[in-house]
């Protein structure tokens, strides 16, 4: 898993997205992350841990190359406009529900 800065993320994410154009996914998770890179212990005197203000951690991956990247609440504005722009250049390549499907049903129940 690769950390990168926000800039670095959405070129690797678009280049990412035009190598897996043809064939192939590209899987975006989002989360929310506190800044902990150690586990929280189950038992015993667990630490109290207060992040200092919020962030997000988005990992992208096509089942051979994974990065990532932690976007700060202070960024988050900036990064979800470019993210989003991006996310519509790309998304033209999604294939079309088969309405056929609908009609079969509602012949089968009559």
């Amino acid at each position: 898993m690769v950390l990168l800065e926000n800039d670095s993320f959405l070129t690797e994410l678009t280049r990412l997205f035009q190598k897996c154009r043809t064939s192939g996914s590209v899987y975006i998770t989002l989360k929310k992350y506190d800044g902990r890179t150690k586990p929280v212990p189950r038992k015993g005197n667990p630490d109290t841990f207060e992040p200092s203000d919020n962030k997000c951690l988005l990992r992208a991956t096509d089942g051979k190359r994974k990065i990532s990247t932690v976007v700060s609440s202070k960024e988050v504005i900036k990064f979800q406009m470019a993210y989003s722009n991006l996310l519509r250049a790309h998304m033209d390549g999604l294939k079309k529900k088969d309405k056929k499907s609908k009609s079969k049903k509602t012949k089968a129940t009559q």
